[in-house]
This record gives C-alpha cells, structure tokens and sequence, in this order.
C-alpha cells in the first residue's frame, strides 16, 4: 500500500513551530483505502504509525528536507527507518520541473480547487481557527491539505509512468 504524507504547521523551523496538520491518503492499487487527517493533539508518533499501517511506501513533496525532519523533531519518529520513502519533488527536478508543489502542479496541468491558499495562509487558518473557534478556516485547512496529499497521488502517476505531459 502507498501512502502519500503532508504536513502543515505553524512555521517552517521544527524548533520554534508546531504540527498542526498530518495528512496522510492512503492507496492500495486500484482501491483507495482512505484519507486522514490528524489535526493538533491528534499528530502523534502513535496515531501516525497507526494511519500507517500497511504502507510499504511514503511519498512526499519536500518531505525529505521538510516534513519527515519535522515529524521526527516534532515527535521523535523518525518515518524513514519504518518505511521506504520517496521525495517526489527529485523526480520533478530530473524532469526539469523546478518549484513547490504547486507551481509543478500548473506545469503539468494538474488542477487544484483551492489556488488562493498557500503555505502562508495555511499558517493563519491555523491561527484563526486556534484564536476565533473559527470551524470554517479549520475545514478551509483541511481541505487545504487534503488537495495537496490528493495531487501528489496524481503527481506521482504522471511521473513514474510513460505519460506524456
């Protein structure tokens, strides 16, 4: 089974920031096991093995540089001795596909709901739903992350096949 991980959080140093979302969509074949997201408290080492389990491989945009050395700070779980993982964003480079995530989603036509939300703003649903109750930039966030874990299920096919683009 393939798993496909993003964080978000409340900045981008692991020493001063916090977890706020782990997204994790998991796939098996042509079956599609599910989405979860931890949000806040939930982002566990316990609860990510858990969300896991069954997954031989974890993909992620950046997560070599960010989101595997985050979680591991973060909570003391170092993903990358628990299973085989692969940086898609190398793969992206290989091909001459240079920027974030969301920029090499534009390149390849991959389409995205949320375009006006990015890393940033990310930052200030968190805040808005931490500080106002706010349940409405809460979901906006989640649905947030959820594109992002989505994509990079679409992105991979495109990058590890024959395909075109």
């Amino acid at each position: 089974m393939e798993a496909y991980l993003d964080i978000e959080t409340t900045g981008l140093s692991p020493y001063q920031s916090e977890l706020t979302v782990i997204g994790i969509h998991l796939v098996n074949g042509s079956s599609i096991p599910g989405l979860i997201q931890l949000v806040g408290r939930e982002c566990t080492a316990e609860n990510v093995m858990s969300s896991l389990a069954g997954a031989d491989t974890i993909y992620t945009y950046n997560g070599k540089g960010f989101d595997l050395p985050f979680i591991h700070r973060k909570l003391g779980l170092d993903l990358s001795r628990h299973f085989n993982h692969r940086d898609l964003m190398f793969d992206c480079w290989a091909k001459n596909l240079k920027g974030g995530l969301k920029k090499v989603e534009c390149q390849l036509g991959i389409p995205r709901q949320l375009t006006e939300v990015n890393g940033y703003v990310a930052v200030q649903l968190w805040w808005s739903y931490i500080n106002k109750s706010d349940i409405g930039a809460l979901e906006t966030l989640l649905a947030y992350n959820r594109e992002d874990i989505v994509n990079l299920k679409t992105l991979k096919d495109m990058l590890l096949t024959n395909c075109t683009y």
